[in-house]
């Protein structure tokens, strides 16, 4: 039904390497609305994928807590000066299978750099990372094959935002 709904009725496609491996940090983006969360939910169940996601503290409020933590959430302090990509990196080494889906924008404006934090925890982590695009304007929902980061960030960037190039977030001026 959600399948129907979401590719039927409302005219998203599913692209790409969709079964994904067991452990990999997924970037989502362009992330420009709160709706974002409410596409990638129904991929989530169409693919039948346990994906987790890390979200600012201030989010985890009573009771949308309950639901979040439900859905695969856990909250992050960022202003904090704990060491986040090491207890973030850290899950990956207790566990079969974690999938964590976060946007390398970390926010829904419109930015000119990526955070790094993601690339970090897929090095510590020695995981590889899985770009998915939510183009809003053609409707997909892409998933590129696991790239394994480098010792060069900067080239491994530049690789990785290619996959973005011409995808359109819901708030276009955004992406």
């Amino acid at each position: 039904m959600i399948k129907f709904i979401f590719c039927q009725v409302l005219g998203w496609k599913i692209i790409g390497e969709t079964n994904p491996v067991k452990k990999c940090v997924m970037i989502v983006a362009p992330h420009t609305h709160w709706l974002d969360f409410f596409v990638a939910i129904p991929v989530r169940r169409i693919l039948n994928l346990k994906i987790n996601f890390i979200g600012k503290k201030e989010l985890f409020f009573f009771p949308l807590n309950y639901i979040l933590k439900y859905l695969g959430g856990s909250p992050v302090n960022r202003n904090s000066k704990s060491k986040t990509v090491d207890l973030i990196a850290e899950k990956f080494s207790k566990k079969d299978l974690y999938r964590l889906a976060l946007s390398p924008e970390g926010t829904r404006k419109k930015v000119n750099e990526w955070k790094t934090g993601f690339y970090y925890i897929a090095k510590k982590a020695n995981v590889p990372i899985v770009s998915v695009s939510m183009d809003a304007k053609k409707k997909e929902v892409v998933f590129s094959k696991p790239f394994y980061p480098t010792n060069d960030i900067k080239k491994d960037f530049e690789f990785l935002k290619k996959f973005y190039d011409g995808v359109v977030g819901i708030v276009a001026e955004n992406s």
